[in-house]
């Protein structure tokens, strides 16, 4: 990546570590809370903090997702295992924002797999619902090392320079970003590993990889729309804006569409220097 690709990288992160950031022109938080007294409180009993970040089960990328483990829930099942045999550890399960979001909440969720397990009685974990604004950059920071099924928090954590293990493909995983073994038992033994030793070295490419996919992400494959749509009655949709019709087929997304079609082109943006 030159120096003008980076510094774009770099401006969206700032944001997005701040909660500053829509998804097709819904500002999904308010605002990110910082971790409280209480629990930097709790969290200087231990020794560490892991923690745990979820996915919605009804993802659609959750059937990709499952080449080591069934689903999520084996995966957390034995998380809980292991949390069981490392009391020194303070492990913080993050449910996604999405399991309770209105018309379109999770049948299977994280908070309900928590509550049949009984794991808030757990004395070294921290379960943060998905109505809680808490900042997972935050969280990172002060971790040894995070885990996750395959969330793309763990592309971020990647790049803020975290040791990220992850339990499920993710479509930067066929990318050196993340550790990712390959096996429930090479799982498990990645894990135990992490928790024992003193440091954990990660390659310099895991950070180095995830900052140029994420890019390509961003500002190549996604074709945005964003200058068409606005926040509609219900906070979780949107709904088409006035607009000429010769604006949208000039549109960069638009544009891409054609190129890709009539020209057998890639799909992807075009990059204009100095944009």
């Amino acid at each position: 990546m030159n120096n003008e690709q980076n510094a774009k990288l770099d401006s969206y992160l700032a944001k997005r570590f701040q909660g500053d950031f829509t998804i097709a022109g819904i500002k999904f938080w308010a605002d990110m809370r910082e971790l409280d007294e209480s629990f930097l409180q709790k969290a200087a009993g231990f020794k560490q903090i892991v923690p745990i970040f979820t996915n919605v089960i009804f993802d659609t990328s959750q059937p990709h997702a499952n080449t080591v483990f069934e689903d999520m829930f084996q995966w957390l099942d034995l998380a809980l295992d292991v949390i069981k045999s490392h009391r020194e550890t303070l492990f913080v399960i993050r449910a996604h924002p999405d399991e309770l979001r209105v018309r379109k909440s999770s049948r299977e969720t994280v908070q309900g797999w928590v509550a049949s397990r009984g794991v808030e009685k757990e004395p070294n974990v921290v379960f943060v619902n998905p109505n809680e604004t808490l900042s997972s950059y935050e969280l990172i920071q002060k971790s040894k090392f995070v885990m996750i099924y395959n969330s793309t928090i763990g592309l971020e954590a990647s790049i803020m320079g975290a040791a990220v293990l992850c339990a499920g493909r993710a479509r930067f995983t066929q990318y050196p970003t993340v550790f990712f073994p390959q096996s429930i038992e090479a799982y498990r033994d990645e894990l135990q590993k992490f928790l024992r030793v003193d440091g954990i070295d990660v390659p310099a490419d895991f950070k180095r990889n995830a900052r140029r996919f994420l890019y390509y992400q961003l500002f190549r494959t996604s074709l945005p729309f964003g200058d068409f749509l606005e926040p509609s009655v219900r906070t979780t949709q949107t709904r088409l804006k006035s607009f000429e019709l010769k604006a949208l087929l000039e549109s960069d997304a638009v544009t891409a569409i054609l190129d890709g079609i009539l020209n057998d082109g890639d799909f992807l943006l075009k990059e204009v220097r100095g944009s």
